[in-house]
């Protein structure tokens, strides 16, 4: 049967209000697929708009196949972040090797996608806003559930009901704190903490990627074009999540100032531009990983329920991939059903995806001087072998069809 026989055959479901919270990438793209099935929805963002700019992120393997059938693949072709080259230092700042970046990504050249940030949230605001509501600058405040729906009041002071709830708000997610109780239990921390931000490009970086090495510690410049501004990236070994840091702008800075104080190479200035920076983006590098991710009419997506922590490089595409299961496993269903085929169908994808890396385990980033020297004569190796064909684990699953209603 052809893909529009299989839409053109599908029962219509009942309009269902249902709320999003989280504007990023894994609710508007939940928000996509449910409107095409016919469902009420409403996208609520505590921030006041779509962050724009950010850091570079990739899309490949199954989640390529979501945004191809949400029709916004050519325009994130076009925002495609060509890299063509990645060197690596040493602490005195000499070069180690500099390789293609799909050696050491997982990435396949000519199909993945790397992209702004906010190139891809721009292209799924874009693709949905004229369906569904956004509420910007807004929050749930509480969650009442019944039998028959979801009570919520809105930091705002508003009070409506909708008949599920999707928790899309990342990591650090009060909707599954709400549900299920505190972060610490559900949190595998990898043993790193990250601060990224943007700065003057004043180093004639193009299209290239300059990372620089002590045992424990990253410095990175990651220029995305010929832009005026470098993606600055700071990386570090720490035994502890720092979780009194993660909601504190001001422990953050001072945290990275203290772990990067004596390092050499471009760091100094990189610490300054940090200080003044306004887009500080500071995480632990962590995974969530949950026995369920639903409880009644609420579920989890995206990163609240299975963020896989960069060191993967699937946290997008979990997250588009996750949002496409989630819509497709409540078509002709009801929530009970439906959070249940979603966890069927999907937990094998997110599983093998997140096994890719194992805790203290990152390889680009040794934490003792031996493991930094065999990282470095691999990379001295890469640099004369072809790119990688890319992993299994990005394609680990074949989408359904979802259909809209007919």
């Amino acid at each position: 049967m052809s893909h529009t026989q299989q839409l053109s055959s599908a029962r219509p479901t009942p309009g269902r209000k249902v709320l999003i919270s989280g504007a990023s990438i894994a609710g508007p793209a939940l928000a996509y697929w449910l409107n095409r099935r016919g469902f009420a929805v409403t996208v609520v963002e505590k921030a006041g708009t779509l962050r724009s700019g950010g850091y570079p992120i990739d899309v490949r393997g199954t989640a390529l196949e979501v945004v191809r059938r949400m029709g916004i693949l050519p325009r994130l072709r076009e925002a495609h972040i060509d890299l063509r080259r990645l060197t690596f230092l040493d602490g005195d700042g000499s070069e180690v090797a500099s390789i293609s970046p799909h050696s050491v990504t997982g990435g396949v050249a000519g199909q993945d996608l790397e992209v702004r940030r906010g190139d891809l949230t721009d292209a799924l605001h874009s693709a949905v806003r004229d369906d569904v509501e956004f509420l910007f600058n807004d929050s749930i405040d509480t969650l009442d559930q019944s039998e028959h729906g979801v009570d919520v009041t809105f930091r705002g002071g508003s009070e409506r009901t909708f008949d599920m709830v999707f928790g899309a708000d990342g990591m650090h997610s009060r909707t599954r704190e709400f549900l299920f109780g505190p972060e610490e239990q559900f949190h595998r921390y990898l043993g790193y903490c990250f601060a990224v931000f943007t700065m003057r490009n004043t180093f004639g970086l193009s299209h290239e990627t300059m990372m620089w090495n002590t045992p424990g510690r990253a410095a990175a410049l990651y220029a995305v074009g010929d832009s005026d501004e470098v993606h600055a990236f700071l990386n570090f070994a720490h035994p502890e999540p720092p979780f009194g840091a993660f909601r504190n702008p001001h422990a953050q800075r001072d945290l990275v100032a203290a772990v990067f104080a004596d390092a050499g190479w471009e760091v100094p200035g990189m610490l300054a531009a940090m200080h003044e920076a306004d887009d500080l983006f500071f995480d632990g590098v962590s995974q969530i990983r949950m026995p369920r991710w639903s409880s009644g009419r609420v579920a989890l997506v995206g990163d609240a329920a299975y963020a896989p922590s960069f060191l993967t490089g699937q946290g997008s595409s979990l997250a588009l991939v996750g949002a496409y299961m989630l819509a497709a496993s409540l078509a002709d269903r009801d929530h009970a059903a439906g959070f249940a085929a979603y966890e069927h169908s999907t937990r094998e994808f997110v599983t093998v995806n997140q096994e890719q890396v194992g805790e203290g385990d990152a390889t680009l980033f040794p934490t003792t001087a031996r493991a930094l020297e065999q990282r470095n004569n691999m990379l001295r190796n890469l640099s004369t072998m072809p790119p990688s064909e890319g992993r299994p684990a990005h394609s680990a699953l074949i989408l359904p069809e979802l259909a809209p209603v007919a």
